[in-house]
């Protein structure tokens, strides 16, 4: 993992009550818990291992609208505004900058498939628009050139996930909300046909609703219980450099690599055409749904079949009431980054802007993206189970709409009018 997380402490005494649980501490089930604190409803946050310890810190730190998905684009954009008050919300800078996102293109190809992006959000009022060659080497100058073109959103940013989490979590706990850390969440109690509570390793909690925000686990602990969330992983390696002087405060995405620059003045970079495809169970059980994703992004991904497989094997499927839970087992998932990927990226990005060729690692980390079929998370109500609502799958882009997926899961469990039309983000499309 980064060794810039902000870690914190909290007495981590179990109440016994609570309108709300929230499984997850992550920047959605953390988002969520200060919303409703901030509503004064009483909410415990339970985290097994510590809050953003894993894919909530691991990520690259865009904010961006640019290249999702028509009907995701209104959580982004509720998300922005979010980001931009997020400073004084929480009474402190969490690295939160709108300095733009860039996506090159190196081919005909990649350049019309920003054209049909853009095509396909007219309506929206977004700012985004397409970038000439002699555009790109003006806004980002020392590089090489050779692009095709591009796309550039000025109201894209970032913010530091090593800082943003932790600060939102602070926030809300000063705010009335208690956070458990290093405790696991078993399972679910019900009584007269919904949720009642849930069991965790040092007892239960009763309450009227849970949130489950649990990122790459949620697959697992909803299994438990009967409900079938179809989620595979992705890993993917990223490194950031020692400070530097770089060509711009832009984020750049290119088909090979990207680069944002970080608060510490380094740069944050990663292999953005390849991401690490660990084998699991999983694929033989739901791979069929993932068909499609297949055959159009094939050439990104490094199938491996190998330790990953293996340790999922390891961990239980089902447990029983009292039995220790796989969430006691692992407490952070922390893949090893790929080194070789790592070096891809490095070289690539070299030979487009040589003032990285010179560039020093200072830690490099990878984190693992649950990934549904569609890529859009689920952000719901669960019918078979009255009083659980999961906010889960955002398929690597979860960081940036982070704020605004909490505040809308907030909305459900609380019964508030929503912040944007949840019925993008149903279960029932999967």
């Amino acid at each position: 993992m980064t060794k810039t997380l902000e870690r914190f402490d909290t007495p981590n005494q179990l109440p016994k009550q609570a309108q709300v649980v929230i499984i997850g501490g992550g920047i959605v089930g953390v988002s969520a818990a200060l919303t409703l604190a901030e509503r004064n409803i009483s909410v415990v946050l339970i985290e097994k291992g510590h809050v953003a310890g894993e894919q909530s810190s691991r990520n690259l730190g865009w904010i961006r609208k640019t290249s999702r998905h028509h009907d995701d684009v209104p959580l982004a954009l509720a998300a922005d505004r979010l980001w931009a008050s997020m400073s004084e919300r929480l009474g402190r800078d969490v690295g939160y900058r709108q300095a733009g996102i860039m996506f090159l293109a190196q081919n005909d190809e990649q350049m019309a498939a920003h054209e049909h992006w853009l095509a396909s959000v007219q309506g929206l009022n977004l700012d985004s628009r397409l970038l000439s060659p002699q555009e790109i080497d003006t806004m980002v100058q020392g590089g090489r050139g050779q692009w095709r073109g591009g796309i550039f959103t000025p109201s894209d940013g970032r913010a530091e996930p090593a800082i943003a989490t932790s600060a939102m979590a602070q926030a809300a706990v000063r705010k009335g909300a208690v956070i458990v850390q290093q405790c696991a969440v078993r399972t679910l109690s019900t009584a007269a046909g919904k949720v009642s509570g849930v069991v965790t390793e040092r007892g239960e909690i009763q309450c009227e609703q849970v949130l489950l925000a649990g990122g790459a686990w949620s697959r697992r602990f909803l299994a438990n219980v009967g409900v079938s969330l179809p989620t595979l992983p992705l890993i993917c390696s990223v490194m950031r450099t020692k400070p530097m002087a770089g060509p711009t405060d832009v984020a750049v995405g290119a088909p090979n690599f990207s680069f944002r620059k970080h608060h510490d003045g380094g740069f944050v970079i990663t292999q953005r055409g390849a991401l690490d495809a660990p084998l699991s169970l999983d694929h033989l059980l739901i791979g069929h749904r993932y068909l499609n994703q297949l055959k159009t992004q094939r050439g990104f991904l490094r199938i491996k079949f190998g330790r990953y497989f293996v340790q999922d094997l390891r961990l239980a499927r089902r447990w029983r009431l009292g039995h220790r839970s796989p969430f006691e087992q692992i407490r952070t998932l922390n893949p090893p980054h790929n080194e070789a990927l790592n070096h891809e990226a490095m070289t690539n990005l070299g030979q487009a802007w040589p003032a990285f060729a010179k560039a020093e690692v200072d830690e490099a980390w990878a984190g693992l993206i649950d990934v549904t079929p569609d890529s859009n998370p689920v952000i719901d109500r669960i019918a078979a189970l009255p009083g659980l609502t999961i906010a889960t799958g955002f398929s690597g882009h979860g960081f940036g709409t982070g704020p605004a997926a909490g505040h809308l899961a907030a909305d459900l469990v609380s019964d508030h009018f929503p912040i944007i039309d949840p019925k993008p983000y149903r279960f029932s499309r999967l």
